[in-house]
């Protein structure tokens, strides 16, 4: 980082004749997993990796200079990955010799940034119609380019009129939407009546407990929002089901701490009697205690459940199907119990690795 900053401080105070180059302006050591993840996801290999992060760094700090240089005729930046340069464009022409000798690549442009912002800023305080799916500063086309659903470009019309000459309207098959996290011990909701908790994440969906809902029954997550729907539940004689989420929801390995940093499941490896445990719902939050017996029968009012594993510790009702941990461990969904968090209780869980096997899912782990 002093490197870096060393190099910055000697461009900007006047060398604007000189080159700024990925040698002038190192990168911070990249991490190991972060060249792995560039190799992986931009077809590079660990030198090229590296050695883009070097070019990479150079530009982000042209940028400034270039900016600054070109003044009221800038008409934006990007960096080529092909030739390793920051391409900057302009609107004044006479101002691309000395882009040139900083190391830039300039671009003739026709309209500045200053009006490529503008533009936008008009268009977001716009009511748009369902087919545009959105707008941006488009700096490589030196316009603002409007998304709009194929077939639709008509719908744009009206932003196209605001935004001006600067306007670009582009058919897209994209459909943005919110993309969230299954974690363990959110609340989720059953017919948008009742409430249960997630136990954990696998992948396609999550598992909880049986009782909470049937094949078909449809699934809210805790925003409300749709996340899917049970596709598998045995109830009673066991207590598990799964839970098949829509394309919007992520499966994580995190599990909802409440009021702590999630804890990041890393296996399954059952705990043995004795040892320390903790469960997450959504009615009392994060809990914990030991464990106290296993392959326990529990007769409940609507049918019995064996295998199940007991606890002393407390949880109410809307805990149900929530996550049980050992250290990094996942253990089991919340299945039922007496007491409450008051008073104190006894809880009993349905273990996760049966569940598992019975419906041939992964436990997403971290």
């Amino acid at each position: 980082m002093k490197r870096m900053a060393v190099a910055a401080v000697a461009v900007l105070t006047g060398a604007l004749a000189t080159t700024v180059s990925p040698v002038a302006v190192a990168a911070p050591h990249p991490s190991a997993d972060l060249l792995a993840a560039m190799q992986r996801d931009l077809g590079l290999d660990a030198e090229q990796a590296a050695e883009r992060l070097r070019q990479e760094s150079a530009a982000s700090v042209l940028q400034r200079v270039a900016e600054g240089f070109a003044g009221e005729s800038y008409g934006g930046a990007w960096f080529d990955a092909a030739t390793g340069k920051l391409v900057v464009g302009v609107t004044d022409a006479a101002k691309t010799d000395r882009l040139r000798q900083l190391g830039a690549e300039p671009r003739t442009v026709a309209h500045k940034a200053s009006d490529l912002d503008a533009a936008k800023a008009k268009l977001d305080a716009s009511q748009a119609p369902a087919e545009v799916t959105g707008w941006f500063v488009d700096t490589r086309a030196n316009a603002v380019t409007i998304t709009v659903k194929r077939g639709q470009s008509g719908a744009a019309r009206s932003l196209v009129e605001k935004a001006g000459a600067v306007a670009k309207v582009v058919e897209t098959d994209e459909a943005p939407r919110l993309l969230k996290d299954i974690r363990g011990g959110d609340a989720y909701y059953i017919n948008n009546a009742g409430r249960c908790s997630v136990g954990f994440a696998v992948d396609g969906g999550f598992v909880s407990a049986g009782h909470c809902g049937s094949p078909g029954d449809s699934v809210t997550g805790a925003d409300r929002s749709e996340l899917g729907q049970f596709e598998q539940s045995s109830f009673p004689g066991n207590d598990y089901s799964f839970v098949r989420a829509n394309s919007s929801w992520t499966p994580t390995p995190n599990v909802n701490h409440y009021g702590g940093s999630d804890v990041v499941v890393s296996g399954s490896t059952e705990a043995a009697v004795g040892a320390s445990i903790c469960r997450s719902g959504s009615t009392t939050g994060w809990h914990c205690g030991e464990v106290q017996a296993k392959s326990q029968t529990v007769n409940y009012q609507e049918g019995s459940v064996s295998g199940l594993t007991r606890t002393d510790v407390c949880a109410e009702p809307g805990d149900s199907g929530g996550s049980w941990v050992s250290g990094t461990q996942a253990q089991g969904v919340t299945s039922g119990g007496s007491g409450d968090c008051t008073s104190g209780g006894t809880t009993y869980y349905q273990p996760v690795n049966e569940i598992l096997e019975a419906y041939g899912l992964t436990l997403t782990t971290g």
